[in-house]
């Protein structure tokens, strides 16, 4: 069996990996995100989930906690020329740290429509909005990273009966 083209797409590749973080979070009891970040050169520098609840840290989101990974690994906050792979469109916050640290492209799965600052609620990658700008390609596994997410909270409104 050969190996598809779509297999050797890096957005996807690198979106397989966001979606094992996303996993590990749900296992941990965590909204279901992950994010990944990788560096031309140095390839994935930064790969995290949500850890809101085990941490009790509100900004514990998975692309702010591979920022300051990514940051560790370069020895400095500007993340220029890098890629941000998460399972869910960014909110303000991480749309705002993305910004920060300079991050050159953003990748996502699900669209946000409660708190997404891409596409959704809020646009804070338009062009010359800031002096940076961030590039985006929304829906890469997005449907299989939305249907985590709705199954995790269907599981929360209606937990199992247990006998």
């Amino acid at each position: 069996m050969g190996v598809s083209w779509l297999d050797q797409d890096p957005d996807r590749i690198h979106m397989q990996l966001a979606l094992q973080e996303a996993r590990a979070a749900e296992e941990d009891g965590e909204v279901p995100v992950g994010a990944v970040i990788v560096h031309p050169q140095l390839g994935v520098i930064g790969r995290a989930r949500n850890a809101k609840e085990s941490l009790r840290d509100p900004t514990a989101h998975a692309e702010i906690l591979a920022i300051g990974q990514a940051a560790s690994a370069v020895e400095g906050w500007r993340l220029e020329g890098t890629t941000l792979y998460c399972t869910l469109e960014p909110c303000p916050m991480c749309a705002g740290a993305i910004l920060q640290a300079r991050i050159e492209r953003v990748v996502f799965g699900a669209s946000d429509s409660r708190w997404g600052a891409v596409e959704t609620k809020l646009k804070i990658f338009e062009p010359g909005l800031f002096n940076h700008d961030v590039t985006w390609t929304g829906g890469v596994f997005g449907e299989e990273s939305g249907e985590m997410l709705r199954s995790f909270f269907k599981g929360r409104r209606n937990p199992p009966n247990e006998k």
